[in-house]
């Protein structure tokens, strides 16, 4: 595995957490990132989510009612609003879009 250096900036209650910490800095700062990654595995950003949802909501459900509503509704995050406008979509579309929707960030 290849090291890279690259310089980093912390207040000096981090450095000193560091300090005290088992196996030194460089040692802590790779297990917290790598923490971090493993906790993030398969969470999507709101963005990556939304234009997900965006793209099966306008192939399955663009000529549906209130689809412009709708999408209104998923780029700001207002699941109810969302679920309240695709209500009376096809049960198959309806229920995949709010899951893709609310799939955790």
């Amino acid at each position: 595995m290849d090291v890279k250096a690259q310089e980093i900036t912390l207040l000096p209650r981090h450095w000193d957490w560091l300090s005290g910490q088992k196996g030194g800095a460089s040692a802590v700062l790779r297990r917290l990132v790598d923490d971090a990654i493993r906790t993030s595995a398969g969470l999507c950003s709101d963005h990556e989510r939304q234009t997900t949802t965006y793209a099966l909501m306008s192939s399955m459900g663009g000529d549906l009612p209130d689809f412009e509503d709708a999408s209104r509704k998923l780029f700001a995050n207002d699941w109810m609003g969302l679920a309240t406008l695709i209500a009376a979509w096809p049960k198959d579309v309806r229920d995949y879009a709010l899951a893709l929707a609310r799939e955790q960030t």
